[in-house]
């Protein structure tokens, strides 16, 4: 056989056996967009934090609200960002909303149209003065380790207290956006719960709650040019889940001195 057909036989059964390989991956399941690259490097520990049982959620009929985060705060990958979680959910509270999302924005990282959250809650507007402030995210912050970020996420919390001292601050945490979770992900989530727990405010944890699974991630995250960030329909489905756990925290009875619980008022 000439060595110009051996060569362009080789190449035809190298390309066969790799659509074979592809094909057997995809049937097995083994090919999944959302699958995290490897961790380089280990992930510290939470530091354990002693838990504060939290006041009640009381808001009036329509409440002012601030939602505070990142991309997803911002909108990113919706059709138009105000079809984003936090504008969805002004429609589905009743509320007026004041959305305040910068891209790539973290405790500890800037963001690509903003400083961190420290500077950003720094010079944020006191006559603003929210009902709720939900204060979203981050897994910007993934790729710069434990070292110094519960310090970052005190001062940041510190600071928004003191902006909105009648204001009740609720937690929202990080939201994976690939599967499954990222340890430093978890890490993030953990130590976010800690913090709220220790100052008594409240957490909803969209990865301990399992919010985004292997049977919806592709219904919920844009993988293509959405870069991996929820899309329109996502994020509809990302405000129905904090509307709902918001209405179950201010269903949650309150526990009094002594172990007592009481019904919320109506």
């Amino acid at each position: 056989m000439a060595p110009g057909r051996m060569r362009r036989g080789a190449r035809a059964t190298a390309v066969l056996v790799a659509l074979t390989a592809a094909t057997v991956a995809v049937v097995l399941g083994v090919w999944r967009p959302w699958l995290p690259a490897p961790i380089e490097s280990p992930v510290l520990a939470s530091e354990e934090v002693v838990t504060v049982a939290p006041a009640p959620l009381v808001l009036p009929e329509h409440p002012h609200v601030l939602v505070f985060g990142d991309s997803w705060t911002y909108g990113s990958a919706a059709s138009d960002p105000t079809l984003g979680y936090a504008y969805v959910l002004s429609e589905l509270m009743g509320a007026e909303t004041t959305v305040d999302g910068v891209r790539g924005s973290g405790y500890l990282k800037p963001g690509l149209d903003g400083p961190t959250f420290g500077e950003r809650i720094a010079a944020l507007d006191p006559a603003i003065d929210p009902d709720l402030v939900i204060i979203q995210g981050s897994i910007n912050d993934r790729a710069s380790g434990a070292a110094g970020y519960r310090e970052a996420v005190t001062a940041a919390w510190d600071a928004l207290a003191a902006t909105y001292p009648d204001a009740t601050i609720v937690v929202l945490g990080p939201a994976p956006h690939e599967l499954p979770v990222a340890a430093a992900t978890a890490r993030i989530d953990q130590d976010l719960a800690a913090l709220a727990g220790g100052r008594g405010w409240w957490y909803i944890s969209p990865v301990q709650d399992d919010w985004i699974t292997d049977q919806n991630y592709l219904a919920v995250i844009d993988v293509d040019l959405g870069n991996r960030h929820p899309s329109t329909e996502g994020h509809r489905y990302l405000a129905e889940n904090v509307a709902a756990a918001l209405a179950e925290l201010m269903a949650a009875p309150v526990t009094e001195a002594g172990g007592a619980e009481t019904p919320p008022e109506q």
